[in-house]
């Protein structure tokens, strides 16, 4: 196994090697998730205090930071415990106050002698009239403060952890930072005019301006493409690994795939037509394929996916279409079944719902390959689950499984492709720093028949003229989705919100016509409450957010969305993407809570003025962050310390080519750039990629 080479093994070292940090203190730091010096590297400054030295306080704007000669005057020590400690002092042109609690006296007096000069830097605010200093974050002889930095980096902190503390284990690793070979490509790094790599983190840790501390100064720029690169490289290793893995080349004759187009009342899109041509060459190849189908709401993933399945199906194979919920898998297997029937295809649905001797027939179907294309929920993981020949699996809502899960799927079929479908837009780099090991089909068209949907924002308190609204919509045989907020709390409170909802509508708009479904209710009861929505039995369908991705209703065209603003930008569309899939004008209503805020009411009318969610996911990332978007715990993103995935997305975009062309041009990463850039994963912690490259 590949060791971490000599030259990184000071900044590996435990914080205690550090001057100035003990066992505790070390503890105290893994707050901020520091444990080594090379962290405390990476761990930048976020501000600056200014301690240029001014003549006197008179003119300054309060509050505000200043570094002031005095001379000191007579002290007041408090009448009781719990009063301040004060000290008059006079600058150059006015008097003011030193204030300090809890203080020894004594100390204070050898501190600030009545009558010499010291020079303090502090905070300065007014009270009661009076310019006070209160703790002072430095008290010096005037021979001493010429030493005072003019400026001062101001760290994230966090408890046990003090400005002092993290100052001097900054410097403590800095001291330890090793001049490292350069693993940008030169034109690059004379291009973008960025500095050698200890210079960068020096200069990171010293800015003398605030403009130093934004993300594209050369320093910090620098540090944040190192970050990017090394991901990159790590996923362009896998990828490397990935393609040299043995796979199956699926030859099609197309004859299959010319039945179901047959069957079509519509033509394809163009995006679905490329998107499909790359997959048959892809799954043409002797390599497995990896690819992400990335598509909007509404835009013909489906098809695209049967066009795929048929493929597989066409070389003698299998393939295997698995969804993240039940609903959804239901509704894949309802879709694809006519389709799948003329092109004279068995295509089985398998569920963890399925029992007995039914489960048995499907079970013994696909391991004699009797049943050729398969619809699942991760049931179709199950060890008990096997495969007469798996070529393809598709992937549908990637970001609700695992990696790990991807893996155990194409396990089951020895060299299976991959093809992983999300209706979620997501922004280009988080795309890159998520999927940057697989290639990329975008569909960006909608399909012909596909209505727009009108969106309007509707407070809350007008919430009876809604329902008048829904109850003339019945009337002329319309169907309507109410979705009720997530409550944060707990799940029982999302629960009381639907069911609350649920009774009013019930009582307003008639028994029959209004139905339920959330999240606790036992699977069976919310397929039942489902497809009495689908007959068109309950013509209203109260739920939480358990509709959101996939349910299929051409005949619901009116969406009403109560507090709306509690909801995430990509989420909103997500749901507004269950109406406009019928003939009839679709609406979306979304309802709010007055007043609204800034960033809430930002969110809100960007969704009234535009249906391109590849927009609506760039601002959302905007707003919300990267890891918020995805919900970092599930995603597999990397977290960055230096690198901003929602402002440098042109960062990562370089990185990926810069990453991709390296290992073309030196694949085992042995050139004299190819062993620097192997320095950069092991000081960026990559040991996957170093694994790939041990391994080969």
């Amino acid at each position: 196994m590949a060791t971490r080479p000599e030259i990184l093994f000071p900044l590996f070292a435990g914080l205690e090697a550090l001057g100035g940090v003990g066992k505790k203190t070390a503890q105290h730091f893994s707050g901020l998730q520091i444990e080594k010096p090379r962290d405390l590297l990476f761990h930048l400054p976020h501000n600056l205090i200014d301690r240029a030295r001014r003549d006197s306080l008179r003119g300054l704007e309060l509050p505000a930071m200043a570094t002031v000669e005095i001379t000191v005057g007579p002290h007041h020590p408090p009448r009781s415990p719990s009063r301040p400690y004060r000290v008059h002092v006079r600058d150059a042109q006015m008097e003011w106050q030193l204030v300090f609690f809890h203080a020894r006296g004594d100390y204070l007096k050898k501190l600030l002698p009545t009558g010499q000069k010291r020079v303090v830097s502090g905070k300065i605010e007014l009270f009661d009239g009076i310019a006070q200093m209160v703790h002072p974050d430095h008290i010096l002889r005037p021979e001493e403060a010429v030493h005072l930095p003019q400026t001062e980096p101001v760290y994230p902190l966090c408890a046990g952890v003090s400005a002092k503390v993290m100052i001097k284990a900054v410097a403590g690793a800095l001291a330890r930072a090793p001049d490292l070979p350069e693993w940008i490509d030169p034109a690059l790094l004379a291009r973008e005019g960025w500095p050698a790599w200890r210079d960068a983190v020096a200069r990171a840790h010293a800015p003398e301006t605030l403009a130093a501390l934004s993300a594209n100064a050369p320093a910090r720029a620098r540090l944040a493409y190192d970050e990017l690169l090394a991901h990159q490289l790590t996923l362009a290793l896998a990828r490397a690994r990935a393609r040299r893995k043995p796979g199956r080349a699926s030859a099609q004759s197309g004859a299959l795939q010319a039945k179901v187009l047959a069957a079509l009342d519509y033509t394809p899109t163009s995006a679905q037509s490329r998107a499909i041509a790359k997959i048959a060459a892809d799954m043409a190849r002797p390599q497995r394929m990896n690819r992400l189908l990335q598509g909007d709401v509404g835009a013909g993933k489906t098809l695209v996916a049967l066009m795929a399945l048929l493929i597989a199906v066409e070389a003698g194979g299998q393939g295997v279409m698995m969804a993240p919920t039940e609903i959804l898998a239901r509704q894949h297997h309802e879709s694809l079944l006519p389709l799948a029937q003329a092109a004279g295809v068995q295509l089985d649905l398998l569920t963890g719902r399925d029992k007995g001797a039914e489960r048995d027939r499907k079970l013994a179907d696909l391991a004699h390959g009797r049943s050729r294309i398969v619809v699942g929920t991760h049931a179709v993981f199950q060890k008990t689950v096997e495969f007469a020949d798996l070529r393809l699996a598709v992937i549908d809502e990637q970001h609700r499984f695992g990696v790990a899960q991807r893996a155990a799927l194409s396990a089951k079929g020895a060299g299976a492709d991959v093809l992983v479908m999300t209706a979620t837009p997501i922004p280009r780099s988080l795309a890159l720093a998520q999927y940057g090991d697989m290639d990329v089909s975008i569909l960006d068209e909608k399909p012909p028949g596909r209505q727009p949907v009108q969106t309007a924002l509707v407070s809350t308190a007008r919430m009876e003229e809604v329902v008048a609204h829904l109850r003339d919509a019945i009337a002329q045989g319309r169907q309507a989705y109410w979705v009720c907020p997530l409550v944060e709390e707990s799940e029982l409170s999302d629960l009381t919100a639907a069911e609350a909802r649920f009774t009013h509508l019930r009582a307003a708009l008639g028994e029959g016509h209004v139905g339920l479904v959330h999240g606790q209710l036992p699977p069976a009861e919310k397929d039942a409450a489902m497809a009495r929505f689908v007959a068109g039995t309950t013509k209203v369908l109260v739920a939480t957010t358990v509709i959101e991705v996939g349910v299929n209703v051409p005949n619901a065209s009116i969406m009403v969305i109560e507090r709306a603003e509690s909801f995430g930008l990509a989420q909103l569309h997500q749901l507004r993407g269950r109406v406009g899939r019928g003939a009839a004008a679709s609406t979306c209503l979304l309802m709010y809570e007055a007043p609204l805020g800034e960033t809430a009411a930002r969110r809100l009318k960007l969704l009234r003025d535009t249906e391109d969610g590849f927009r609506i996911a760039e601002e959302d990332m905007a707003i919300r962050g990267a890891g918020d978007l995805i919900g970092t715990a599930q995603s597999g993103l990397p977290r960055f310390r230096v690198a901003d995935l929602e402002r440098q997305t042109g960062l990562m975009t370089l990185a990926q080519q810069d990453a991709r062309k390296l290992l073309h041009e030196d694949p085992t990463l042995d050139s004299t750039r190819g062993e620097a850039a192997r320095i950069l994963l092991w000081l960026m912690e990559q040991d996957k990629a170093i694994r790939y490259l041990s391994i080969g």
